[in-house]
C-alpha cells in the first residue's frame, strides 16, 4: 500500500501536459507588438474587424480597447496593442504595451 502512495505523484506528473506556446511574463511566444503600419487605422471607427486587422498588422497577441474615461493598468506586455478611442468610437492612438 505504501508503494502505491509513493508512486502516485509520479503517475500524476506523467499525465500532465504543457501547452506548446505558454505566455511567459506577459509575452506570448512569436507575438511581439510593433506599431509600424498601424497609423492607417487612426481616425477609423472601432469594429471587431478593424481590431483583428490591428492585431494582425502589429503582430500582437492581445488587443486592448481604451474608451475615454477608462483607467488602464500600467503593466507592460510586449505582446499587447492598446487602441485609444474618442467618445464617438473613433481611433485616436495606437501603442504597444
Amino acid at each position: 500500500m505504501r508503494k502505491a502512495i509513493a508512486i502516485a505523484p509520479v503517475l500524476v506528473a506523467a499525465c500532465s501536459t504543457v501547452p506548446a506556446q505558454t505566455p511567459v511574463h506577459g509575452e506570448t511566444p512569436g507575438h511581439t507588438c510593433k506599431v509600424e503600419g498601424t497609423d492607417q487605422y487612426v481616425g477609423q471607427t472601432r469594429t471587431d474587424q478593424i481590431g483583428e486587422e490591428i492585431k494582425r498588422t502589429s503582430k500582437a497577441a492581445v488587443l486592448r480597447w481604451s474608451p475615454p474615461g477608462v483607467m488602464l493598468t500600467m503593466d507592460y506586455r510586449a505582446d499587447r496593442v492598446t487602441v485609444w478611442l474618442d467618445p464617438a468610437n473613433k481611433i485616436t492612438k495606437i501603442r504597444c504595451g
